[in-house]
């Protein structure tokens, strides 16, 4: 099996932490991984934004380094979800899009493709998910409360595998950070009120650390967190999953 890792923006920018904890994963349960130096940002920004023209090349350029792949995996569900479900559009009447069918959020491959059952590291701390916005309604990494289906929760699954970690969800538990890309900048006061009561309520469970598969909600959490002094940490998910390796 060969994959390709493909690191998003703020990731590689900002927390480059878990791309190598993404990294450390895939080598662990013995995966054929490869990093394409030549990739880029996949476009998501510029698309959401309202300039798909902007996202085309990328789109284009992100397809011909990664469709040779057997599975594309990334520490990130929003940009996951973005080639998923927006490449195809974009690319439309050029060729069939073949990353969008084999991209995965590094959850979602160690849960679905890999169907681990075990992780050897240990994590003696009281953890928070966060169910961002894109993992939960576009990748389903967890149940929608709006659709009133049987709960699941990937993430929580693979958690529990490490020894002595303490997983907790906050009240109304699938709620958006307030993060959005562009919607924290053009709805800043709104975006922070919502960050604000996502942390209370994260903070309310009694947790040390609020994980989950996007940096970029986590980003916004921490910044709020850290200039209100609220008593919370933030780490990316492949990095609890990494500890030890």
């Amino acid at each position: 099996m060969k994959v390709g890792l493909f690191v998003p923006c703020y990731v590689d920018a900002l927390y480059p932490e878990a791309g190598i904890a993404t990294y450390k994963l895939l080598k662990h349960f013995g995966i054929d991984v490869s990093y394409p130096e030549k990739q880029t940002c996949c476009g998501q920004p510029m698309g959401n934004a309202g300039f798909e023209g902007m996202s085309k090349p990328l789109a284009r350029k992100f397809d011909e380094l990664f469709r040779d792949f057997d599975y594309i995996v990334a520490p990130s569900a929003s940009c996951a979800a973005y080639v998923k479900i927006y490449y195809p559009r974009l690319l439309k009447g050029e060729h069939e899009c073949l990353s969008s069918k084999k991209i995965m959020d590094i959850v979602e491959f160690l849960h679905d493709v890999l169907k681990i059952t075990s992780l050897p590291g240990s994590f003696p701390h009281v953890v928070s998910v966060h169910n961002s916005c894109h993992g939960v309604r576009e990748l389903g990494l967890s149940a929608p409360s709006e659709r009133n289906i049987p709960p699941y929760n990937k993430i929580i699954d693979l958690l529990k595998l490490l020894k002595d970690i303490t997983v907790k969800e906050p009240e109304r538990k699938d709620e958006c950070c307030g993060f959005g890309g562009m919607f924290s900048v053009e709805e800043t006061a709104v975006s922070i009120r919502m960050g604000e009561d996502k942390i209370d309520r994260h903070i309310a469970t009694g947790a040390e650390f609020v994980t989950g598969p996007d940096s970029s909600c986590l980003m916004h959490m921490a910044g709020i967190a850290k200039r209100e002094k609220k008593p919370i940490k933030f780490v990316h998910v492949a990095q609890i999953l990494a500890a030890g390796l």
